[in-house]
């Protein structure tokens, strides 16, 4: 993949955190996130899993602040984004998953309706509410179980999750 096309698709992903489409990404767009995600779900902020998906958002955009916010102003711009995190994607993608894995952990929590694992299903419904076109949604968590146990394990959606924000797989 050339370069310009990377830029591209990291631009791609930026849309994707700019939950709000201000032109930028800030704590208010993880926290739109986690609230949507809690919504989809039912379940209440002041609970256990709710309090963990707001302090996974808080860890995820302290994270992406720390790589991306190069100016300080407490907001990545799209130019951060493509220069600064896209960088640090390509050199460790599998970093970038790190300072996702409290959000996604959490959400994973959320999705895991009956206490016996999230299921691909639950998986779609989470990528929907935060932009993913439904049949996309569909494809990307039926691969988040590559051993077709009807549940996701962790390790899996953080592989997947560094493989979009590194741009391993093109078309993801």
């Amino acid at each position: 993949m050339d370069s310009a096309e990377y830029e591209r698709k990291i631009a791609a992903r930026f849309a994707t955190f700019d939950q709000d489409g201000s032109g930028y990404i800030d704590r208010e767009d993880f926290s739109t996130a986690a609230k949507a995600v809690l919504a989809e779900f039912g379940t209440t902020a002041r609970s256990d899993k709710g309090q963990a998906v707001f302090a996974g958002a808080e860890a995820f955009w302290q994270g992406m602040a720390g790589i991306a916010d190069v100016d300080g102003d407490q907001r990545v711009s799209r130019e951060e984004f493509i220069t600064g995190a896209a960088k640090r994607l390509r050199d460790n993608p599998q970093r970038f998953a790190e300072i996702a894995r409290p959000f996604l952990r959490a959400v994973i929590a959320v999705a895991d309706e009956d206490g016996a694992g999230a299921t691909p299903a639950a998986a779609a419904r989470v990528l929907r509410v935060l932009g993913t076109a439904p049949d996309l949604a569909a494809q990307v968590s039926a691969a988040l179980d590559p051993d077709g146990d009807g549940r996701l394990a962790e390790d899996d959606v953080l592989t997947a999750f560094a493989a979009y924000c590194g741009v391993e797989a093109p078309d993801a």
